[in-house]
């Protein structure tokens, strides 16, 4: 996988995940970017689709390799 496409990846992932917990909070109350709870709530998607449900690899769900930096 490209490093374009896992970023890609991460995005659709982390930008889903933050949609959802803005769309399920209470009294519509606006939630502030946090990766903490959307990187909990996205381990929680890989055990389901990876261990309960197998339908993908974590790789596939979400490219766990780091990208060098850019000052590199």
């Amino acid at each position: 996988m490209t490093e374009r496409k896992k970023i890609e990846q991460w995005d659709l992932v982390d930008n889903a995940i933050f949609e959802l917990i803005q769309t399920l909070s209470p009294n519509g109350t606006k939630i502030e970017w946090d990766i903490e709870p959307i990187s909990e709530i996205r381990q929680i998607l890989v055990d389901l689709y990876v261990e309960k449900l197998q339908l993908c690899t974590e790789y596939e769900f979400y490219p766990y390799e780091d990208i060098p930096s850019q000052t590199e």
